[in-house]
């Protein structure tokens, strides 16, 4: 059986400050799959800067889809999109990869404190605005029929302790971020790929 993946979102969902192509969380799942006996496709049509409005447009040029990973919610926090707002159109997203007979995870927003650049007074209030956004994005995710992969909770103390998982920009991961992230999703990948085969 081949698995096809499609990976939409943002810049982080696209692999902007891996150092590689292959270093982004596409490929890297991919791999893994590869590891399990498990071949994929892999279609990425995650835009760098995209919001949640744009998801729609994405969706729409996913071709073939058995799994598809969404990751979306910083650009929202940083261009203030309301986060009802913002997970309307999450939700929106994925009701219509469902409808396609996919499965469907969803990474939620980061917590943008963490991001090196965020002044220590802010991080507070970064901090409540990134929960907000994510709390929202599950709920609407969930009732959409998507699975939320909230992997941020458990990495973020971790990317700031360590500024080499973030890239020069000080802002997207580095390829040892990506290597991070895409190590906690993969058990995930692998269980849905594992489902579906069944």
């Amino acid at each position: 059986m081949t698995l096809a993946l499609a990976v939409l979102g943002d810049s982080i969902a696209f692999g902007t400050g891996a150092a590689r192509p292959a270093d982004a969380l596409g490929p890297r799942l991919v791999a893994a799959l590869a590891e399990d006996g498990v071949d994929a496709t892999l279609q990425v049509e995650a835009v760098p800067g995209a919001v949640s409005a744009a998801l729609a447009g994405q969706v729409r040029l996913v071709t073939r889809c058995d799994l598809a990973l969404v990751v979306v919610g910083a650009n929202d926090l940083t261009r203030l999109v309301p986060p009802a707002t913002a997970a309307q159109q999450l939700g929106a997203a994925v009701r219509d990869l469902r409808v396609t007979g996919a499965d469907v995870l969803v990474v939620p927003a980061p917590d943008l404190s963490t991001v090196p650049w965020v002044p220590p007074a802010f991080q507070a209030l970064v901090a409540t605005a990134s929960g907000e956004l994510q709390r929202r994005q599950a709920d609407a995710v969930r009732a959409a029929g998507g699975v939320v992969v909230p992997v941020g909770a458990e990495l973020g103390q971790r990317f700031r302790a360590q500024p080499a998982l973030f890239a020069a920009d000080r802002f997207h991961p580095s390829s040892a971020g990506y290597a991070l992230i895409a190590e906690a999703l993969a058990p995930v990948v692998r269980a849905v790929a594992r489902s579906r085969a069944a």
